[in-house]
């Protein structure tokens, strides 16, 4: 499968995702946790990127923050999956959460910095197009850092899904500019 496709598919799975992380939809009982697994498959696929943009300096840099990020992210959805599997459980969930919170190399990397690289790797790779892809590219930008102020810091769903899917779709316009800029240079 082209990296084109792996992108757009991970742009889905991530946007999924966070509709599901938002609770706008109604909740239903299930074993699966499909917002976790979504965005775990989202952000394997999310690296893709690292393979469409220009390769430049940027891009080396850009590459390995987000290849960073989408490890931290495979990190934070198995500890949010493993603590879903409790249940009911609370004093198991609460148990889980201390040892969290009390192991600095399972905290930083995997809760409160390390997913947030993903989305700095791919506002990095969005910078490349900041002269010929302003509006784009400053969708990306700003609505990366508004996805995590959104849901940490103001507990918004709503807020939280619409950086999201202002990121996603930013991403993706950048992505088909991408492609009618190497089609251009082909001709």
């Amino acid at each position: 499968m082209k990296p084109k496709y792996l992108c757009l598919l991970g742009l889905f799975f991530f946007l999924a995702s966070y509709i599901l992380f938002s609770k706008i939809l109604p909740h239903f009982e299930s074993k699966i946790d499909f917002a976790h697994w979504f965005n775990l498959i989202g952000a394997c696929l999310l690296l893709s990127f690292n393979d469409v943009f220009p390769k430049n300096k940027l891009n080396s840099a850009a590459s390995f923050v987000t290849f960073l990020g989408m490890v931290a992210h495979i990190g934070l959805c198995t500890i949010d999956m493993i603590n879903s599997s409790y249940g009911n459980d609370d004093a198991a969930q609460v148990g889980l959460s201390l040892h969290i919170v009390d192991s600095p190399f399972i905290l930083y990397p995997f809760v409160i910095v390390g997913p947030s690289l993903l989305f700095i790797g791919l506002a990095m790779h969005a910078f490349n197009f900041i002269k010929t892809n302003t509006i784009s590219t400053l969708m990306v930008i700003i609505a990366a850092p508004a996805i995590g102020i959104s849901f940490f810091m103001l507990k918004n769903g709503v807020l939280m899904l619409l950086s999201c899917t202002i990121f996603v779709l930013g991403l993706g316009l950048l992505l088909f500019e991408q492609e009618k800029q190497s089609v251009k240079v082909k001709d």
